[in-house]
C-alpha cells in the first residue's frame, strides 16, 4: 500500500537532516513546510516537500490519496514513560486525597503501588493483554504511535515474569511500537517489609537473570526515593540490569530530592523522569551527559505536586522530553495531547517546546529516534492527521477537544 497526502496545510516536524534530540534554545523551533506534501510507501516516509514543487503521479498501484486541506500532518507521539498494563483501577485512593490523604499515607496503609500489585497478582495474563489493548488503542486513537510499558506491579519473580510476557504479547498483537522495561524495584513488597536487601538480591540473582534469558525487556528502570530504593541501591540495580543488556532508566526526584538524577546520570541512563525537585546540581549534572530529562505532566497534576523546573532545563541548554505515565494511581490518562498542553500551560513552555518534546526528545527517551519522531526519509510512517484547525498551537490550546481525525500506522490507514 502507498499513500499520498496532499494539500497539508502544515506538515509539522519535519527533518532533511535527522536530529536524535533537540536541546535549549533550538526547543523553540520547530521545523514545518506549509501547503505540503507526503508520500508513503512500505511503511515508511519516501518523500515530501511543498505542494508548488509536487512532481506528480506516475504510478497510482496501490496508491490511496488523502486530501489535508485545512488540516495539519504531524509524527505520531512517542509516550516513552507508562504503566499500560495494570489490573484494577485505583479511584478510592483518588477519593483519600481529595479527603486530605498524601501519596505516602496512602502508601503506608497497603494502597498505592501495593494495591496495584496485590491485584496485578490475581489476574491472568489473558485479563491483563485484554484490558490493555484497549488502552493501547485509546492512546493511538489520540495520536500516539510509540509507547514504553514498565512492569512493577508484580513485584515477585512470577508476577513480573508475567508483566513483561504480557508486554511481548502486546508487541505482535498491537500496530504501534512498543518498548519493554522492567521495574522489579517500584516498591518493596510486602513479603520483604523490613529486609529490602533481600528484595534487592532477588531482583539482581533470579528476575534479571530470567528477564535476560527470555529477551522480555530493553531497559531496567528504579523508582529512586526515600521510603524506596535509595540512590546507592538504584545504582546497585542498574548496574545488574546492564550486565544483561538493559539500559538504565530512572524515576527521579518525584517526591523529594533523593539522588535519582545522580543513580541516571552515573549510569548513564537513557532518561530521568518526573523531575519535580530536580535543583541547580541535577541541572549540571544532566548537562554532561546524554540522559533525557522527562516530564511527566499528568502525574504532576494528578497529584498535585511541585511544578518541575521545565523551563529552567531548557534554558541551561538541555533537552526536554514529555510522556504520559499512564497508570492507574497517579496518572489515569495517556492522551499525549493533554500532556502537551499542560506543559504550556502549567510549566509555560511554548507550542514549539512542547512538541518537540512529545515527538522527537521523547523518541529519543526511548532509543527510537532514528525511526520515529520527526518527518523525515526513511523513518517510520506512524503519523496523524488533524481536523481543519488554523495552526499547531490549537493542540494545546484546545486541551478538551479531540482534533484528530486520521491515524496511519506503520504506512496503514487504522482510522480514517
Amino acid at each position: 500500500m502507498r499513500i499520498l497526502i496532499k494539500n497539508i496545510k502544515t506538515l509539522v516536524q519535519v527533518d532533511d537532516s535527522p536530529r536524535l534530540k533537540i536541546s535549549g534554545i533550538e526547543m523553540k523551533k520547530l521545523q514545518c513546510l506549509n501547503d505540503a506534501w507526503l508520500a508513503i510507501e512500505d511503511g515508511l516516509i519516501v518523500d515530501f516537500g511543498k505542494m508548488g514543487d509536487f512532481p506528480g503521479i506516475s504510478d497510482w498501484t496501490n496508491l490511496q490519496v488523502l486530501d489535508a486541506t485545512d488540516k495539519l500532518v504531524f509524527p505520531s507521539w512517542c509516550d516513552s514513560h507508562t504503566h499500560i498494563v495494570y489490573a484494577g483501577s485505583r479511584e478510592t485512593e483518588f477519593a483519600d486525597r481529595i479527603n486530605g490523604l498524601t501519596y505516602e499515607q496512602i502508601a503506608q496503609r497497603g494502597g498505592g503501588i501495593l494495591n496495584s500489585a496485590k491485584l496485578l497478582r490475581s489476574t491472568s495474563a489473558e485479563e491483563l493483554i485484554e484490558s490493555a489493548l484497549l488502552r493501547l488503542n485509546e492512546i493511538m486513537l489520540q495520536g500516539t504511535g510509540a509507547v514504553e510499558i514498565k512492569s512493577g506491579y508484580g513485584l515477585n519473580v512470577e508476577s513480573e515474569l508475567k508483566m513483561l510476557r504480557v508486554i511481548k504479547q502486546l508487541k505482535e498483537l498491537s500496530p504501534i511500537t512498543i518498548k519493554a522495561t522492567f521495574l522489579g524495584a517500584h516498591a518493596v513488597p510486602i513479603e520483604y517489609k523490613g529486609n529490602k536487601a533481600k528484595y534487592i538480591d532477588l531482583i539482581i540473582n533470579e528476575m534479571l537473570p530470567e528477564i535476560a534469558d527470555e529477551k522480555l525487556a530493553e531497559f531496567c528502570d528504579v523508582f529512586c526515593e526515600n521510603n524506596y530504593f535509595s540512590k546507592d541501591e538504584s545504582i546497585k540495580i542498574l548496574e545488574a540490569g546492564q550486565k544483561y543488556g538493559l539500559r538504565s532508566k530512572v524515576h527521579a526526584e518525584q517526591l523529594s530530592n533523593s539522588g535519582g538524577v545522580e543513580a541516571g546520570v552515573h549510569c548513564n541512563a537513557l532518561s530521568v523522569d518526573h523531575l519535580e525537585f530536580v535543583g541547580e546540581k541535577e541541572i549540571e549534572l544532566l548537562k554532561n551527559s546524554n540522559t533525557m530529562p522527562t516530564i511527566l505532566p499528568g502525574a504532576q497534576f494528578f497529584l498535585q505536586l511541585t511544578n518541575p523546573p521545565a523551563l529552567q532545563m531548557i534554558d541551561a541548554g538541555l533537552p526536554v522530553a514529555i510522556a504520559s505515565d499512564y497508570k492507574p494511581g497517579s496518572s489515569p490518562s495517556g492522551n499525549m495531547n493533554l500532556m502537551i498542553a499542560l506543559s504550556c500551560i502549567q510549566y509555560k513552555l511554548t507550542p514549539e517546546e512542547a512538541i518537540n518534546a512529545a515527538t522527537i526528545n521523547s523518541a529519543y527517551a526511548m532509543d527510537i529516534s532514528t525511526t520515529h519522531g520527526s518527518i523525515a526519509i526513511g523513518k517510520k510512517a506512524n503519523v496523524f492527521i488533524t481536523k481543519k484547525i488554523p495552526s499547531y498551537t490549537f493542540i494545546p490550546y484546545s486541551f478538551g477537544s479531540n482534533l484528530i481525525e486520521t491515524i496511519i500506522i506503520n504506512g496503514t490507514i487504522i482510522k480514517q
